[in-house]
């Protein structure tokens, strides 16, 4: 199943400005980047896949562009989709990012 390499071009670009290290994994059919072996974001099809913390997913979902991640025809939890219009801008993706990574960390 085919990605967004667009997509996931600008994440590996945002990305090297951590200090933390990723991994990439094909998952989902698409690709995720992990940390620590854990989570955080990808790019399924054409759309951003993001985990995020319990307390934080409600306010998330009421944002425009954003859904919950349906991958198996119901709701999964503490995952979101992003549509590309969610993420136009570099400030936008990095604001995933970091939910992404919150989540991984939050499980080590």
């Amino acid at each position: 199943m085919a990605y967004n390499e667009q997509l996931a071009n600008r994440i590996r670009e945002q990305l090297q400005f951590y200090s933390e290290v990723f991994t990439e994994k094909k998952m989902f059919g698409g690709l995720t980047f992990l940390y620590k072996g854990k989570m955080t974001i990808g790019v399924m099809k054409e759309n951003l896949m993001v985990r995020i913390i319990s307390n934080k997913i409600e306010n998330e979902l009421t944002k425009q562009f954003v859904r919950p991640m349906d991958f198996t025809k119901k709701p999964m939890k503490e995952f979101v989709y992003v549509s590309l219009e969610g993420v136009s801008t570099e400030i936008q993706l990095l604001h995933f990012i970091e939910l992404g990574l919150e989540h991984a960390k939050s499980k080590l």
